[in-house]
């Protein structure tokens, strides 16, 4: 991998208590996605924003509560998939 190519994971495979950068919010390609994924944007999960999964639920892993900003938002795995993150280092 270049050095300059710059890894995205989705937000899902985040591990727990690990910071990460938003890198963008992937276009969904169903239909009925395109509401949830408008409202992730609208939640403030933009580039460049920092965030964190704070933990997963378990059994299972879903939900996953998740940190932007100062706010704390539970999250389906389905719907953390459509953010894009870079891993903080």
């Amino acid at each position: 991998m270049d050095k300059e190519q710059v890894r995205t994971i989705g937000l899902d495979q985040l591990p727990e208590e690990r910071w990460a950068i938003v890198a963008g919010v992937t276009v969904p390609t169903l239909a009925s996605d395109h509401v949830l994924v408008l409202r992730l944007l609208e939640l403030g999960f933009v580039p460049g924003e920092r965030v964190q999964v704070v933990r997963e639920a378990r059994p299972g892993r879903d939900p996953v509560a998740v940190r932007l900003g100062h706010t704390t938002f539970a999250l389906r795995r389905h719907e953390a998939a459509f953010i894009q993150v870079t891993p903080s280092v």
